[in-house]
């Protein structure tokens, strides 16, 4: 028997059809493209059918279903809101997939969840009882574990912290998406070299012929490796700036790690002992020398390993 890990991203629809001992039978990602509302639901659900088609051809039939989503997934109703796809407000996601899952057990939750739970099981957070995945990507969000369990607060909103607090005054940019998300995220490192580059009009850099469009954060961390004005003082809020969220969540709950991952922690993994400089200046000083601040071992995977986890578990329920 097998087990479908899906992972619906801002860009992409990544899935893996896993064995119960954790072992990756098939892998694909596709991109979404421009695809929005019902198209990106009809993508998912189509993907389903068919690797569930698959696996029945092999004699190798899908357990159950595990499905991450970049936002917020409301267990009681099965309407999931996703800011970073348009028309996923309240998308009801439960009810188009249970349409072709033939009444396999399904589980639908947060990235942050799944993120969190996927490295408990295979990755960096085995063995612990108290750990946060901070997932740093096109947007900012924390999956906690506290006393072996995740945190989801009373409507399975905790652990959103794009929205925490760093800044002051509030500035209306930060209504959109969060302080701590504004500038620092995927996004918000292009959001914020921008800004610097409007108000630099002598600036002769890297960055200078690139159209909007060109000024992403991987181009950023590009321009920073040659020595980029802008894109290192951009660099350097973040890693300010992820070392003041970091030092909050370890005085908050006093994990055992903290595990950074997401798109962003990819290339910025290298300034992992700058960010812990930072949270050091700012954290309760006993619990920041006692945490262990450490890259994700899944990458990419640990959302769909955690899909796949908390499926099997519901399944056994």
């Amino acid at each position: 028997m097998s087990i479908l890990g899906i992972d619906l991203g801002g860009t992409k629809l990544a899935t893996d059809v896993f064995s119960e001992q954790g072992s990756i039978l098939r892998e694909e990602t596709i991109p979404l493209e421009k695809r929005s509302g019902t198209e990106v639901g009809g993508l998912v659900v189509n993907q389903i059918r068919k690797l569930m088609a698959e696996q029945e051809g092999k004699g190798d039939s899908v357990q159950s279903i595990g499905i991450s989503v970049p936002g917020i997934s409301n267990r009681k109703s099965g309407l999931v809101w996703a800011p970073n796809i348009p028309g996923w407000e309240k998308y009801p996601l439960r009810e188009e997939v249970r349409e072709v899952s033939m009444g396999i057990p399904l589980t639908i939750d947060s990235d942050r969840a799944c993120y969190i739970m996927g490295e408990r099981w295979k990755g960096a957070a085995q063995g612990c009882r108290d750990a946060i995945f901070l997932a740093v990507g096109t947007g900012i969000g924390a999956g906690i574990l506290i006393n072996g369990e995740f945190l989801r607060g009373s409507n399975d909103i905790a652990g959103a912290i794009g929205w925490m607090a760093l800044e002051r005054p509030h500035l209306g940019k930060y209504s959109e998406c969060g302080c701590f998300e504004s500038s620092a995220s995927g996004e918000g490192i292009a959001k914020l070299a921008k800004e610097l580059l409007k108000n630099a009009p002598d600036y002769q850099g890297v960055l200078k012929n690139k159209s909007s469009g060109e000024i992403t954060a991987y181009a950023i961390f590009q321009a920073y490796d040659q020595q980029d004005k802008i894109a290192k003082e951009v660099i350097a809020h973040c890693i300010e700036r992820w070392g003041m969220g970091i030092a909050n969540l370890i005085s908050l709950f006093n994990p055992e790690k903290i595990i950074l991952g997401g798109g962003v922690f990819g290339p910025a993994v290298r300034f992992i002992p700058l960010i812990r400089t930072q949270a050091s200046k700012w954290a309760q000083p006993i619990s920041m020398q006692q945490v262990i601040i450490e890259p994700s071992r899944l990458g990419s995977h640990a959302g769909l390993y955690g899909a796949a986890w908390m499926s099997m578990q519901n399944s056994k329920v």
